[in-house]
């Protein structure tokens, strides 16, 4: 077995080119190879068009070959957080590759010609979260190492104060979204459906032809009424400037990448609603597409003649006068929550805003509190009830709050990530179905208007059965309450929970707490364990999967970069990531500014750590099992020590950390007496990076201050990223001679 290492994109693939030469120089000590597959965005672009690239710039469909393998007993991958791509950042990657010799085609917004549907297609296969579900063939098992709770509570992070009379709130739709239209049917008999839309004169348009599902699969639909998004958009915007709180929109346009910045799109057209209505066509006229955002909109302005452009820049500054303030992504230089459809995604942004005393910033750089506007109300709950707790009891104590580990349902596209394939913005007023093929019967169906969006999604028998399975394994190994988060009044949680029933019977679950809830009362009763100290298994679904374990690792940790993720994959192998990505675009900003990245390696750490282990009983590897346990050890150190990346220009950076890491891992290994020829075989390594350590820090401190050129930013030249990331010859020698 190897160990297969993600290279990805902005600070984690960066921080790669600092960590793996330690990784394989130790690894290469104990029989264990390493080897990278680069899944980055700007690879997966290239690798869809091999036909028009040369031979020296072709490079291989690395995440299909990685999809391949996690389905295999032999799979060992480490996953690094990714670009999740906006349709802006697919633009703005395409047209570095273009600069930089690649004759890949521009992204047709219109596809008219076959090639240009191709092009789409080819593109739509590498937006959004693309490698997610193509590697995840396991559910999760996400939780705070005991080291890192240990730490977080002996050096708390900062937490802003709650006030009792905090005005922020979060809103969501009561009727018309796709919590409240959904319904759910579970197949008795693998079939092949199709989905279709029949209009009011009986035109029949087929949207999808074809949607194999298996036996015991179930199959959900649901519509969001475009109508029932404006009016409550409208409402809500008046109602931040009546309460004077900052309007905020928050969404998932990176994983839902179909039907949330569709919704993003209303919220910047309900805000700049007369921008739109006088101007519209002029906007449409030079591709203004408010669904990428107001940047997107205001870069389209500079085609248009400099008199219409400045009258709509008047009205769009008239809005701002007219309107509620904006909640900020960057007060100083003007970016608004909706400029971006990727620079807001809920999971990051509304942990921050709990966490900062339930405000978000305004366009003066002060905090304030704010409406946070969620549309679909499938689950923000989780985040309405959060807030309203922090205000009755205050902000939660890193020192004493309980822990929050998730279990969550995610393998083989489990659930709304796994319905990009089946959203669609409805063209005409008529009626969507889902009908069995093989004789013509409709399973679901809706009546849909022009604008509305409609979606299916799937969820498949036997990852439901896994991650029960899971989740009770987990209690019994904590002795912690499992809770399933899950609501009999909504159609997909309904047949969900006939299965969790049926297989909680079968699983030996005496003396165990096992707990049912539905989202708001799942929140309440967490919130409260945590607060007294307790710890509670969160057993979810694969959206809440990700915005609990967001949510909850910020509140206790500080960040949720510091939280191990084991995929256990349903075919014997193992997939572990390293956490989330969500600051990674403003590290590399300020590593090209002054040559100091301030990314953070422990969720690398931690996962490499158990990947060892792993290949270890595996292989039946004893070296690899004392490298993997040394590395814990050595990142225990780390943390005592407070050597994790510092935030500040001329202190320790992320190259600084690993050369720590490596200190201790070499002197830890050197120590153990359970492997004395590995023990023999670090010694001298160890005794070499103490005795250097002034002079390291030193060459790593010193580059600092200075801007420097990774050329690229999506697809850095990777000789340069090398020289800017491994800075110290005494390091870089003392590492290769080993």
């Amino acid at each position: 077995m190897k160990v297969i290492y993600t290279y990805t994109d902005e600070a984690p693939a960066l921080a790669t080119h600092s960590f793996l030469p330690v990784i394989e120089a130790f690894a290469g000590k104990t029989g264990v190879d390493v080897e990278t597959r680069d899944i980055s965005l700007a690879a997966r672009i290239l690798a869809q068009f091999p036909d028009q690239l040369t031979e020296q710039q072709r490079v291989p469909d690395s995440l299909a070959e990685l999809g391949e393998l996690a389905k295999t007993p032999e799979a060992n991958i480490i996953k690094l957080p990714n670009i999740s791509a906006s349709i802006p950042q697919l633009k703005a990657a395409i047209k570095e590759l273009q600069s930089a010799g690649y004759a890949i085609p521009d992204y047709p917004e219109n596809p008219q010609t076959d090639d240009e549907r191709a092009a789409r297609a080819a593109y739509d296969s590498v937006k959004g979260s693309a490698v997610n579900p193509v590697l995840r063939e396991g559910n999760s098992d996400r939780r705070a190492p005991a080291s890192v709770k240990k730490f977080a509570r002996a050096h708390p992070h900062s937490m802003g104060k709650w006030s009792p009379e905090s005005a922020s709130h979060v809103t969501t739709m009561d009727d018309g979204d796709f919590r409240h239209s959904e319904t759910s049917v579970t197949l008795a008999d693998a079939a092949e459906l199709r989905i279709e839309h029949t209009a009011a004169d009986g035109t029949v348009t087929v949207l999808k032809p074809s949607l194999p599902v298996l036996a015991g699969e179930i199959v959900d639909a649901a519509v969001l009424s475009k109508n029932a998004l404006d009016a409550f958009l409208a409402e809500q915007i008046a109602d931040a400037k009546a309460k004077g709180v900052l309007f905020s929109v928050h969404l998932k346009a990176t994983m839902m990448k179909v039907s949330d910045p569709i919704i993003f799109g209303h919220a910047v057209k309900a805000y700049f609603s007369d921008v739109f209505a006088e101007y519209g066509d002029d906007l449409a006229s030079v591709g203004a597409d408010a669904a990428d955002g107001l940047a997107s909109v205001l870069t389209a302005l500079e085609k248009l003649p400099a008199e219409k452009r400045s009258a709509i820049e008047a009205a769009i500054n008239s809005a701002y006068q007219s309107g509620p303030s904006l909640a900020m992504v960057d007060s100083d230089r003007g970016i608004t929550n909706l400029h971006v459809p990727s620079d807001v995604i809920i999971d990051a942004s509304m942990p921050a805003a709990i966490r900062s005393s339930g405000q978000m910033w305004n366009a003066g750089n002060q905090q304030q509190d704010a409406k946070f506007v969620i549309p679909d109300s499938s689950y923000a709950a989780l985040y309405a009830e959060t807030v309203d707790f922090c205000r009755e009891h205050g902000a939660f104590d890193p020192t004493t709050m309980g822990t929050t580990p998730n279990v969550g349902l995610m393998a083989q596209k489990a659930e709304e990530y796994g319905s990009h394939d089946k959203t669609f913005e409805i063209a005409a007023a008529g009626t969507v179905r889902v009908v069995n093929t093989a004789d013509g019967s409709t399973l679901l169906e809706h009546d849909v208007e022009a604008g509305d969006i409609w979606r299916a999604c799937q969820t498949k028998d036997a990852p439901i059965r896994n991650w029960v399975e899971l989740a009770v394994s987990r209690a019994r190994a904590t002795g912690s309450p499992a809770v399933f988060w899950l609501d009999e009044t909504r159609g997909h949680d309904a047949e969900v929970l006939k299965k969790v029933r049926e297989y909680l019977a079968e699983q030996d679950t005496d003396g165990l707490t096992i707990e049912i809830l539905p989202v708001g009362e799942a929140t309440r009763y967490t919130l409260a364990r945590a607060k007294a100290g307790e710890d509670t298994i969160s057993v979810t679904g694969n959206v809440l999967r990700d915005y609990l374990t967001d949510l909850f690792p910020i509140m206790e940790l500080g960040t949720s970069a510091k939280m191990l993720s084991i995929v256990p994959l349903m075919n014997g192998g193992g997939l572990f990531e390293t956490g989330a990505g969500g600051s990674a675009p403003k590290h590399v900003q300020q590593l090209v500014k002054e040559n100091h990245l301030r990314w953070d390696s422990l969720g690398e750490f931690l996962a490499l750590a158990v990947s060892l282990e792993f290949l270890a009983d595996k292989d039946d590897n004893p070296g690899a099992a004392v490298l993997g346990k040394a590395l814990d050890d050595a990142t225990g150190t780390l943390l005592e020590n407070g050597q994790s990346p510092s935030r500040r220009v001329g202190e320790l950076d992320n190259r600084g950390s690993h050369f720590y890491l490596a200190l201790y891992w070499a002197q830890a290994l050197a120590a153990q007496t359970e492997n004395a020829d590995l023990a023999k075989v670090f010694a001298p390594l160890a005794e070499r990076l103490a005795a250097d350590e002034d002079k390291i820090v030193g060459e790593l401190s010193g580059v600092q201050g200075h801007p420097v050129e990774l050329g690229g930013y999506y697809y850095v030249d990777k000789a340069k990223t090398d020289e800017i990331m491994r800075p110290s010859p005494t390091l870089n020698a003392a590492i290769s001679e080993f």
